[in-house]
């Protein structure tokens, strides 16, 4: 019996063009292909393993169950009763949607989430290491014909398929009749939820079939939903979190001068205007965390 290749052995995981991966990286959404769909890494037996192994901090996994809309609050989803292994044995009649976060807690998955940053940082020309605050490896299991709801991430990320096909609409993040910012503003600062789809607008979506062997590359706060087809589908998502002073303190200060009246300008109009609102709401910073911590203990 054939088997597949240890993962040390596929060589190069990203296929890419190098100089549409330069222009387009963090900027608009584009596909690609990878050589990880045939990684045991991802054999059903390996993937149960791990999600137990996730399972033991509730904080690295998520998972739900049931019909959901494209435009649902992640607040409005049913949560699901039965444990992740429960669900894992019925995802194919579950209609359900595993989130296994930080796989790279293992070294197997952590060797591939190095190896990639690597290519990404080889096919950019530069090192990411000053930019980066977190990296990640996460998995998605998904039932057949199951969405995922429309939202943004604060991640900078790479969607490679592993098995099953699905469709993703990814939307330009710069495009400010799909995000406002508005939403972009309390999505930093005071709601996760705060994109809100738009229908009439779903033309304006780039749409990718993925296929295994398939991947695609999401900029920040890109929004976009995904559509599972006919079979379960494995995903792998490579991603890093920048750090604050990048854009998130921009968003978070304007939040805040647009609840006191003022009309603030967007990020990356002004770097004189940027760099002072990074300084004043990094600076406030110890303060807001003390007192959130001060208000925690003083309701117990």
């Amino acid at each position: 019996m054939k088997t597949s290749p240890p993962v040390s052995a596929i060589g190069t995981y990203l296929d890419v063009d190098p100089e549409r991966f330069r222009d387009d990286f963090d900027r608009r959404s584009f596909a690609f292909r990878h050589r990880l769909a045939g990684s045991p890494l991802f054999e059903p037996h390996r993937l149960l393993a791990i999600a137990r192994e996730m399972a033991a901090d509730p904080r690295d996994v998520y998972y739900d169950a049931g019909d959901i809309e494209v435009g649902q609050r992640w607040d409005q989803i049913p949560a699901c009763d039965l444990t992740v292994e429960q669900l894992m044995h019925r995802i194919e009649t579950a209609n359900a949607w595993i989130v296994l976060r930080k796989v790279d807690k293992s070294p197997d998955y952590a060797e591939l989430l190095d190896r990639c940053i690597a290519e990404i940082e080889s096919q950019l020309g530069r090192s990411l290491r000053d930019l980066i605050k977190i990296r990640n490896a996460l998995i998605f299991i998904t039932s057949p014909h199951r969405i995922t709801t429309y939202h943004i991430d604060r991640e900078c990320s790479w969607l490679l398929q592993i098995r099953g096909t699905k469709t993703i609409r990814i939307f330009d993040p710069r495009d400010r009749d799909v995000l406002p910012e508005e939403e972009l503003e309390r999505f930093w600062t005071v709601d996760n939820n705060a994109p809100t789809y738009r229908p009439h607008l779903e033309h304006r979506a780039a749409v990718y079939e993925l296929t295994p062997g398939m991947a695609v590359h999401l900029p920040v706060n890109a929004p976009h939903w995904v559509q599972n087809g006919p079979q379960v589908s494995v995903s792998l998502n490579i991603n890093f979190h920048y750090k604050d002073r990048e854009l998130a303190d921009i968003y978070r200060a304007n939040h805040w001068l647009r609840r006191l009246g003022f009309k603030p300008r967007p990020p990356r109009q002004s770097a004189l205007l940027d760099g002072v609102k990074r300084t004043v709401y990094g600076s406030a910073r110890p303060l807001r965390t003390f007192g959130r911590s001060l208000r925690g203990k003083l309701a117990r």
